[in-house]
C-alpha cells in the first residue's frame, strides 16, 4: 500500500494524510459501483467497448464540458464511422470538423493517431502500447484500456484528483509533481479488479455530479462516511492549488488582402504549434514600438513576400487562448506586390468571401468572418 509523510494542514501528526487505513480494494468501491448503477450519467459514448469510440471521446472530453463534446462525436462518428474512415481522410476535413472545440492539436494527433492503429490493423489493448499513440497520455491509456478492454489501469484526472484529496484530506500542493506521483499510486492501489473501466467512469462521474469544485454535495456522496475532508470540514479547502499567474496579453494583426478579383487570401498556419493546420487571415504579433499597419507589412513580407496597402480598421476581436490574451486587429488590405509564397505559412488559397465556410478557422478569425457577414447583410 503506497504511504507518504504528508500532513494536513491541522499539524496533527495522529491524523496524517496517507492511505493508511484503506485496503487495495478499499471499501467505498461497492458504495461507489452502486451509486454509478443507480445515478451515473447517461453519456452518449457510454457502454460502449469500442475502442475507437471509447478513444474518440475521451480525447474530446479533455479541457472540454461534456455538454460541449456531445454533439461534435456526433457528428465525427456520422463523418468518420471507424478509425479507417477517420484514417482516410484529408486533415483539412478532420479539422473543420473539429472547428470550435478548440486544442487543436487533439484533432492533428487524433488523425496520425488514427493512421497507426490503420497500418497496424490492431487497437492498442494495453496502457504501455496506447501511449504509444500520437497524443495519447497517462491518463487516456488508462481510460481506454480499462473502459474499453477490462484492463486494470487507473486514470487520474481534475475529477479524480479532487475525489481523491478529499477522501485523504490531502494538504499538498496537487499540481506539484510528486503530489501527482503519490496520487497516481492511490489510484493504482485502490483501483478493484473487478470492473475497473466503471470504477474509473464512476469516480469521475462523482467528481463531475457531486464533489463538485465548489459547494460539493457531501449529503448526496455514497462515500462521505469514507472521507477525511468531510470529516474535519475542510472539504471546501480541498484540493490546494498555486495562484496562477497573470495571463499576459499580445496584440496582433490580420489583413483582409483582396486582390484584383476582389478575392481574400488566407494562409493555412504550420500544421505544429498553435492552432496547426487552420486557415488564418495572415498577419502577426506587434513587436514593441511598432505600429499596427507597420506590423502588418511585415509579417506579411515576412511570412508570404508580398506587399500591400494597408487600408481602413475593420474589426478588433479579444480572445483568450490557453496561458495568454490577444487584441485582434482587422484591416482591410490591398495587394500591390509579390506573388504569395510558402515563407512562413504550410499553405495559402485565394478565395470568395462567400467560400470561407468551406475552411477551418480558429475562434478569433471565425469572428472576423462573422463581422464580414454582418457587414454584407446591411449593404443588400
Amino acid at each position: 500500500m503506497p504511504t507518504s509523510p504528508r500532513r494536513r494542514a491541522s499539524d496533527d501528526s495522529s491524523r496524517s494524510n496517507t492511505a493508511k487505513g484503506y485496503p487495495v480494494a478499499p471499501p467505498f468501491a461497492v458504495d461507489l459501483l452502486a451509486w454509478y448503477d443507480r445515478l451515473g450519467i447517461e453519456l452518449p459514448w457510454r457502454g460502449e467497448r469500442d475502442p475507437y469510440r471509447v478513444w474518440l471521446s475521451e480525447i474530446m472530453l479533455q479541457q472540454t464540458q461534456v455538454e460541449t463534446v456531445k454533439p461534435y462525436f456526433a457528428r465525427f462518428l456520422a463523418a468518420f464511422p471507424t478509425v479507417e474512415a477517420l484514417a482516410a481522410a484529408p486533415l483539412d476535413a478532420v479539422l473543420k470538423l473539429w472547428e470550435g472545440l478548440g486544442y487543436y492539436s487533439r484533432a492533428r494527433n487524433l488523425h496520425r493517431a488514427a493512421q497507426v492503429v490503420a497500418q497496424t490493423g490492431v487497437f492498442p489493448s494495453t496502457p504501455d502500447a496506447l501511449l504509444n499513440l500520437p497524443g495519447v497520455g497517462r491518463y487516456t491509456a488508462g481510460a481506454i484500456a480499462s473502459i474499453a478492454f477490462g484492463v486494470r489501469a487507473p486514470v487520474l484526472d481534475g475529477n479524480v484528483i479532487r475525489v481523491y484529496v478529499r477522501l485523504l484530506d490531502l494538504a499538498d500542493e496537487v499540481t506539484l509533481p510528486a503530489t501527482q506521483e503519490y496520487l497516481w499510486e492511490i489510484a493504482e492501489a485502490w483501483l478493484p479488479a473487478d470492473r475497473p473501466g466503471d470504477y474509473n467512469q464512476a469516480v469521475m462521474d462523482l467528481g463531475r455530479l457531486v464533489c463538485t469544485p465548489r459547494s460539493p454535495d457531501c449529503a448526496a456522496c455514497p462515500l462521505r462516511r469514507h472521507c477525511l475532508a468531510h470529516a474535519a470540514g475542510t472539504q471546501g479547502e480541498r484540493p490546494i492549488k498555486a495562484a496562477k499567474a497573470a495571463a499576459p496579453h499580445y496584440d496582433v494583426t490580420a489583413g483582409l488582402i483582396r486582390g484584383d478579383t476582389g478575392d481574400l487570401l488566407i494562409a493555412q498556419r504550420p500544421l505544429e504549434g498553435l492552432l496547426g493546420g487552420l486557415w488564418e487571415f495572415p498577419g502577426g504579433k506587434v513587436e514593441p514600438g511598432e505600429t499596427l499597419p507597420e506590423c502588418l507589412r511585415r509579417e506579411l513580407r515576412e511570412e508570404l513576400g508580398i506587399e500591400v496597402a494597408v487600408g481602413e480598421f475593420f474589426v478588433k476581436v479579444k480572445h483568450a487562448f490557453t496561458h495568454f490574451r490577444i487584441t485582434l486587429h482587422a484591416f482591410e488590405c490591398r495587394h500591390i506586390a509579390g506573388e504569395p509564397q510558402r515563407l512562413g505559412v504550410h499553405a495559402f488559397a485565394w478565395v470568395r468571401e462567400d467560400d470561407l465556410d468551406a475552411y477551418s478557422f480558429g475562434k478569433a478569425d471565425r469572428q472576423v468572418i462573422a463581422a464580414l457577414k454582418a457587414r454584407r447583410n446591411m449593404l443588400f
